[in-house]
């Protein structure tokens, strides 16, 4: 097992991942953890898999930056997704970051999201209804995805018969945030900014007309800015809209994807949870803990440091492996045993320090008021195929889950 787990170690190559690997990275994640937890690849980025380096890298703002545009530009040149992704509001450093962030929060605040969720428990109840009606479900597509779609574009006030093309537009800009990127999958992404900076221009200028309740609507409250005359330019307000609905889209449909098929394949834990529904707060940030939505995050040293044991020199890129942290048995006993009574679970699925997800507390919402309320509605639901995964390694989830309701 030594031998195999340091060959594997050895071996690890983010640029050319196995299917083994996609199906379930964390063997693979254990053994660098256990034998390279700072492991520099072919490209000269070191992977990051121990929990207590990625806190450290998220807190150490000045010495690690999330600033892309010097790793993004050989890797998208002068395109949209280059504009689009050196724009948004998480690869930003202060302070551009913090600007951009204070003005989407104020949008976010515990009152706005306590305000949301009548109209969230209503959507779900819907879904669950058109489920019960056809007898069996695709999970994400009937249920899973369409949550957070509806969310985000309730966030923007989005027309709802505008909003047929806004997860096709995502999935191709997250795609193509990749380790590695095809032709076809660049050409999507580029076409998907394209298309929904076109969507949000007459968008926006709908709402400059006709402005919303800021305390509801964040396009409103983007546009009209802080009282002070603090404002975002027109290039910052598109491309933090288009953040904004692919920040909350792939890793929401991910977490209640994760975690209800997380607990079909964990029989005892789904009947603790069905026992006792009041469970559903430390159960949803186990499941962010075990299969966490989003595996991998990125920074660049901006001066020589030493990480790990490990010195490095400014301008690496390291990559932080949130998959791998998350399962750190230094930070969580027992690790890869799903608990959804875990505590303290002080997981990493929503990054920490300056970067934290600004989005974090309604992610929390959907998946809470998703899962219990799929589970209370269908206890004996089951998987019943092959669930296929997204094929992808930043982005963890899957495409499909067929579906039995019992």
């Amino acid at each position: 097992m030594n031998a195999s787990a340091k060959e594997l170690a050895a071996s690890f190559d983010l640029e050319k991942l196995t299917a083994e690997f996609y199906e379930n990275p964390y063997p693979t994640y254990r053994a660098l953890r256990e034998n390279e937890p700072v492991k520099r690849l072919r490209s000269g980025t070191v992977f990051l898999t121990r929990y207590d380096d990625l806190v450290t890298t998220y807190k150490n703002t000045k010495s690690f930056s999330s600033d892309k545009k010097r790793e993004f530009a050989p890797k998208y040149g002068d395109t949209p997704l280059y504009e689009h992704h050196t724009t948004s509001l998480v690869f930003n450093d202060p302070p551009s970051h913090t600007r951009v962030r204070r003005l989407i929060m104020g949008a976010l605040s515990p009152r706005a999201i306590a305000g949301m969720e009548g109209d969230l428990i209503k959507l779900v109840d819907g879904l669950l209804d058109a489920i019960a009606a056809k007898g069996a479900c695709e999970l994400i597509e009937d249920f899973a995805a369409s949550i957070p779609i509806e969310v985000i574009g309730n966030l923007l006030d989005v027309p709802h018969d505008e909003r047929g093309p806004l997860r096709d537009w995502s999935l191709a800009i997250l795609g193509a945030l990749e380790p590695v990127v095809s032709t076809e999958a660049a050409a999507r992404g580029n076409k998907a900014v394209t298309d929904f900076l076109v969507y949000l221009e007459t968008l926006v200028a709908r709402r400059r007309q006709r402005p919303g309740n800021p305390e509801r609507d964040v396009l409103t409250r983007l546009i009209q800015g802080e009282e002070n005359g603090e404002r975002l330019t027109e290039k910052e307000l598109l491309h933090n809209c288009i953040f904004l609905l692919n920040a909350g889209h792939e890793t929401t449909t991910n977490l209640i994807g994760n975690g209800l098929v997380a607990l079909d394949q964990h029989p005892d834990q789904k009947q603790r949870l069905i026992d006792n529904p009041d469970m559903i707060k430390t159960a949803v940030e186990e499941m962010l803990r075990y299969e966490s939505s989003n595996q991998l995050g990125n920074r660049m040293t901006t001066e020589r440091v030493e990480l790990g044991g490990v010195m490095l020199e400014a301008g690496t890129s390291v990559t932080l492996c949130i998959g791998a942290a998350n399962r750190d048995p230094a930070q969580f006993p027992d690790p890869e045993r799903l608990d959804i009574a875990r505590a303290p679970n002080r997981h990493l699925a929503f990054a920490t320090g300056a970067h934290q997800c600004a989005g974090m507390a309604l992610a929390r919402l959907e998946g809470a008021i998703a899962i219990s309320r799929f589970l209370a509605r269908f206890p004996n639901y089951a998987v019943s195929g092959k669930p296929v995964r997204g094929g992808r390694v930043r982005f963890r989830g899957f495409l499909s889950v067929p579906c039995t309701i019992g």
